[in-house]
C-alpha cells in the first residue's frame, strides 16, 4: 500500500478549526501558540471562535488554514504516522505540504503564508479580478473559452482544474463575466461566480508574486524528505531551487490538481489522507479515482 498525504487551500476553512485539537493534544497547543507569537496576535482565538468574516478575509485565511494544518499533522507524528510515499498540497496547502515534509520550517513557512497573504490581498485592491466554477465541461472546452473571451481589454484563464468536471476560471471581471455566458451556452451543468474579489492564479496576481520571488529567494529551503507534487507541472518536487521556481510561478499559473492526482495514482498511490479541515480534496479525488482509499482525519468533531 502507498500513500499520500494531501493539503488543503482556501475555503477548507471554518469557524472551531482546530479547537479540540488545541483542548486536547500538547503538540498542536504547541503549533498554535507559536504562531500567535511569531505573528503577534491570536489567530489561535480566530480559527476557534472567529468572527468568520475576519477568518476568511485572505490575510487571515491562509495563516490560519496553514497553522490548522500544521497542528493536525504534528498529531499525525505523535500518533506514529508513517511518512508518506508523497504530499501535495492544494494552492495555498502547496506550503503546508512542503512544510510537512520538512522543505520549510514551520517558523518559515508561516513567514512566507502571511506574505503570500498580504501580497494576494494587496494585488486585488490594486487589480480587482473574480473568479467563477464551472460544473460538467471539460479542460480543453474551458481552456477554448477561456481565450474567446480574453481580448486586449481583458483575460480570463483556467485556475483550478480540480476533479473532472469541476473548473475555477480567474481573471478580469469582464472577461469573466463573457466566459460563463460562453460557459453557460457551451451546456455547462452549473457556472456560478464566487464570492471573492480576487483573481488567485491569474495574471492579475503579477505585481504579488513578483514581491513573493523575493520572499521566497529569502526563505530558507532544503529538500523535502519525500517528493511534493507541483500545483503547476504535477511534477515532483524534490530540490530546493525546484520548489523555489515553483512557488515562485505559483500565484499566476494554474493549479493542476487532476493532473497531480492522476501522477500519483500512476506512481501506485492508492491511499489518500487530508491533512486539514473538511474533506474538499478527498471528494475531489472521488471525482478522479472511486477506486482509491480516501481516509478522513478524526481528531474529534471540531478539528
Amino acid at each position: 500500500m502507498s500513500s499520500a498525504y494531501l493539503f488543503p487551500g482556501q475555503g477548507s476553512q471554518h469557524v472551531g478549526m482546530g479547537l479540540e485539537l488545541y483542548q486536547n493534544t500538547p503538540e498542536a497547543r504547541a503549533v498554535f501558540d507559536q504562531a500567535d507569537e511569531q505573528l503577534g496576535f491570536a489567530l489561535s482565538t480566530l480559527c476557534f471562535e472567529g468572527p468568520e468574516d475576519t477568518l476568511t478575509d485572505t490575510v487571515n485565511q491562509q495563516p490560519a488554514l496553514f497553522v490548522t494544518s500544521q497542528a493536525m499533522w504534528q498529531r499525525m507524528l505523535a500518533q506514529g504516522w508513517e511518512m508518506p510515499a508523497y504530499m501535495a498540497g492544494h494552492s495555498l496547502g502547496e506550503l503546508s505540504a512542503l512544510t510537512a515534509a520538512g522543505a520549510l520550517s514551520f517558523a518559515d513557512g508561516l513567514w512566507l503564508v502571511r506574505q503570500r497573504g498580504e501580497l494576494m490581498k494587496a494585488a486585488g485592491e490594486r487589480e480587482p479580478g473574480a473568479m467563477a466554477a464551472i460544473l460538467a465541461l471539460d479542460i480543453p472546452t474551458v481552456k477554448a473559452i477561456c481565450e474567446q473571451a480574453s481580448d486586449s481589454n481583458g483575460s480570463v484563464q483556467v485556475a483550478n482544474d480540480n476533479c473532472p468536471g469541476q473548473v475555477v476560471i480567474s481573471g478580469d471581471e469582464i472577461a469573466l463575466i463573457r466566459a460563463m455566458e460562453l460557459a453557460e451556452a457551451a451546456k455547462a451543468r452549473k457556472v456560478v461566480k464566487l464570492p471573492i474579489t480576487i483573481a488567485a492564479h491569474s495574471k492579475l496576481m503579477a505585481s504579488a508574486a513578483e514581491a513573493f520571488a523575493q520572499a521566497v529567494d529569502a526563505t530558507p529551503i532544503q529538500s523535502p524528505n519525500v517528493p511534493v507534487i507541483a500545483n503547476v507541472t504535477a511534477q515532483p518536487l524534490t530540490t530546493p531551487d525546484q520548489i523555489r521556481d515553483e512557488l515562485k510561478a505559483q500565484l499566476t499559473s494554474g493549479v493542476a490538481w487532476t493532473d497531480s492526482m492522476t501522477y500519483l495514482l500512476a506512481q501506485g498511490v492508492d491511499t489518500f489522507v487530508e491533512v486539514g479541515p473538511g474533506d474538499t480534496l478527498l471528494s475531489f479525488m472521488k471525482r478522479i479515482d472511486r477506486k482509491a482509499s480516501r481516509v478522513k482525519l478524526t481528531f474529534g468533531d471540531n478539528y
